[in-house]
């Protein structure tokens, strides 16, 4: 099931409250956000909330969810489209990635990931928003891959590899509050991209 557009106007509450929302849900996870803060770090009342997502807490979650993974994928498109080749594209894919998570103090790793563990399994909304902005990233990765010259299906294989390692390595990274996780990754990725491509 998706919420679908509210018919109410979209505001600059409503977007604010988005915003504030990706944030928490990215940085605390689902559960750990309650409404209260919701609406308080958004500067809006709490009756806002409802008027402005008839569905609660769960429609702006899988709808935050849904902005940051479109966020996100417009991050990634712009690296690849710059980068001169397939291994550099990848690289600085995950230096992007390391540098948003050492600015935050190690607090935002993945936008998807946090709630994807906390909530995906007991709300198929915010499943569905997790597994369409993975979808985004992975056809973002598979579509560049096959520009460079890979069968599509390879391309496809091995932008489920690179995202699938990625996730990890931002994972271990954020736990571990070290970088070393991804840049074991990046040299790696790195690596198997200049073999592929070459």
């Amino acid at each position: 099931m998706r919420y679908g557009r509210p018919m109410v106007r979209r505001t600059d509450t409503r977007q604010r409250m988005l915003d504030t929302a990706a944030d928490l849900f990215q940085t605390q996870g689902y559960h750990a956000t309650g409404l209260t803060q919701l609406t308080t770090a958004g500067g809006a009342p709490k009756g806002s909330l409802y008027f402005h997502f008839p569905g609660g807490k769960e429609q702006l979650a899988a709808e935050a969810v849904r902005l940051s993974g479109e966020r996100t994928g417009a991050i990634l498109e712009a690296i690849l489209r710059d980068a001169p080749d397939a291994p550099t594209a990848v690289t600085r894919a995950i230096d992007a990635l390391a540098s948003f998570l050492t600015q935050s103090d190690f607090q935002r790793g993945c936008p998807l990931a946090t709630v994807a563990l906390d909530a995906a399994a007991a709300s198929e909304p915010i499943r569905e928003a997790c597994a369409d902005g993975y979808s985004s990233w992975h056809t973002i990765f598979a579509d560049y891959f096959a520009a460079q010259g890979l069968p599509a299906e390879r391309a496809d294989e091995l932008a489920t590899v690179v995202l699938a390692a990625i996730e990890g390595g931002l994972l271990l990274a954020r736990t571990r509050r070290d970088l070393a996780p991804l840049r074991a990754v990046a040299t790696h990725l790195h690596a198997t991209l200049d073999r592929e491509f070459s």
